[in-house]
């Protein structure tokens, strides 16, 4: 029986190469089925142990409402479709702010018991949503055990001041996503409200933003960053295209050793979106960015 208890042990993923904590955002599998389990089952394969996990999986686990029905059929925006999602939105809303955290709870222990860390949980927040659902979206974190909500980074600083005190009520992080709308003062509004307001930098998208290197702008804000998405991009956008690791201009593996040797702790979450070509699959490009990964922090 012990023997059996080591082999099941030692069969749980482990990313956490050097020091640094590599995980995924499930966004990756998109692609692919991507119920809660199907996402485990995912990271199992691949020997992920953390994750940012897309809010839509969490939900869907719990039994929230779903878009189905004709009226969702097709991406035309018509009079049906638009009451359809109104009334979907209310009910979600309902479903919202009435629901238990059991289910939350209970996914938490099926990744867990996986061997997977659910570190973080993307769900957005918006000026709408009133103060019930944002306490809704930090008690899901809570439940699934994550240190972070993560979303896009808002343009009205009314927006992040009130997120902030959520955040801070719930003591859990609001990391603020960025893509190309940025540049190395975006964050500082936020930041300067509530220190549970933080970064949740995407590498590549800030160096074609920026056109130039992000790992200065990584040692000023260390302090206040939560987590990483990983992906490659050229400098100043050129061709605005998402490119295999190693082919574009962000400096990947500088930025892992760059956490290896500063000992940061926040996970450096790759995030699979440049184009899957013909011979290959998302889980062959996903072991090759996990490789690249794993390569860069040997040694």
């Amino acid at each position: 029986m012990m023997a059996a208890a080591a082999a099941t042990a030692s069969a749980k993923p482990s990313s956490k190469f050097g020091g640094v904590q590599i995980g995924a955002i499930t966004y990756c599998f998109r692609s692919l089925p991507s119920s809660a389990p199907d996402l485990l089952r995912y990271c199992t394969e691949l020997g992920i142990s953390s994750v940012e996990l897309m809010g839509d999986a969490a939900e869907s686990f719990a039994g929230a409402p779903q878009m189905r029905g004709p009226a969702f059929a097709g991406r035309q925006m018509t009079p049906e479709r638009q009451a359809a999602m109104k009334k979907l939105a209310a009910e979600r809303t309902q479903w919202r702010t009435s629901v238990s955290m059991d289910k939350y709870k209970e996914l938490r222990k099926l990744f867990n018991a996986g061997g997977v860390d659910i570190a973080i949980v993307k769900l957005g927040l918006t000026a709408e949503m009133g103060d019930a659902e944002y306490d809704y979206v930090f008690n899901v974190a809570k439940a699934l055990g994550a240190r972070s909500v993560t979303m896009e980074l808002p343009k009205e600083s009314s927006l992040t001041q009130r997120i902030g005190e959520f955040a801070a009520k719930h003591k859990i992080y609001a990391g603020y996503h960025n893509h190309m709308q940025v540049n190395e003062q975006s964050w500082e509004t936020a930041l300067a409200q509530s220190k549970y307001n933080s970064i949740n930098l995407d590498v590549g998208h800030f160096t074609a933003a920026i056109n130039k290197s992000p790992i200065p702008f990584i040692k000023a804000n260390a302090a206040r960053i939560t987590s990483f998405h990983l992906k490659d991009r050229r400098y100043g956008n050129e061709g605005a295209d998402n490119l295999p690791w190693g082919q574009g201009s962000t400096p990947i593996k500088e930025v892992l050793q760059l956490m290896k040797k500063e000992k940061y702790t926040w996970p450096a979450n790759i995030e699979l979106e440049y184009a899957i070509g013909e011979g290959t699959t998302v889980m062959a490009e996903m072991k090759k960015c996990l490789d690249y990964c794993r390569t860069a922090l040997a040694g």
